[in-house]
């Protein structure tokens, strides 16, 4: 961030009085803006014994499988977002059972949240953010082909699940695999066709 929201002036990255980490201050209204994390939110869809998937048409992770999911938008609430994202990248209509998985990203800031639903209807089809849209069953996931990590996981937990028929919030917090220090290289400025979660490992 380099200018005020407020007055357009510059800011400067500081530690405010009374707050414990740095935040981008205004040095001519001292107007303090947080940086707070993002939230993603999707769809587990399911039909019978299988799960709907979309192939992503756009960066990142162009080509590679993926559950429904995107940022959130102002005034909506998480559910209304994940169906949202449904219906965007896949034209599907799900009748959500519950909260299914959570996991908190601190390093790229996001938190990711998925909801297990069941398909209304079989009557989907690749919206413009998707290439390809494809019920699998278990044994026909592309697992080397999913865009993100918390996707593998989240399927990992239903197939898992299902063998009992007990579906509890799953929730946790992922580290990168190159350990708590590492950061994401700084993303590319978002365009028109380049929409969804920042980082690849996510």
């Amino acid at each position: 961030m380099n200018h005020c929201s407020h007055c357009g002036e510059k800011v400067t990255l500081i530690i405010p009085p009374g707050d414990d980490r740095e935040r981008h201050v205004c040095n001519s209204c001292d107007t303090i803006h947080y940086s707070n994390p993002r939230i993603i939110a999707g769809c587990l869809p399911i039909y019978e014994d299988k799960v709907l998937l979309c192939r992503r048409a756009i960066e990142p992770r162009y080509d590679k499988w993926t559950l429904p999911a995107g940022f959130m938008e102002n005034g909506e609430t998480t559910e209304e977002g994940a169906l949202r994202e449904a219906w965007e990248e896949a034209r599907a209509k799900i009748a959500v059972d519950s909260l299914y998985t959570m996991f908190s990203l601190p390093q790229i800031n996001q938190v990711h949240l998925f909801y297990r639903g069941q398909l209304s209807s079989l009557d989907f089809e690749p919206g413009p953010e998707s290439l390809e849209v494809r019920l699998f069953s278990e044994d026909e996931i592309p697992w080397d082909d999913l865009a993100f990590m918390v996707v593998g996981k989240t399927l990992k937990h239903y197939f898992n699940d299902r063998q009992s028929g007990q579906y509890p919030v799953r929730s946790e917090d992922l580290v990168h695999p190159k350990g708590r220090d590492w950061k994401p290289p700084k993303p590319a400025r978002y365009t028109l066709g380049n929409t969804g979660p920042v980082n690849p490992d996510a």
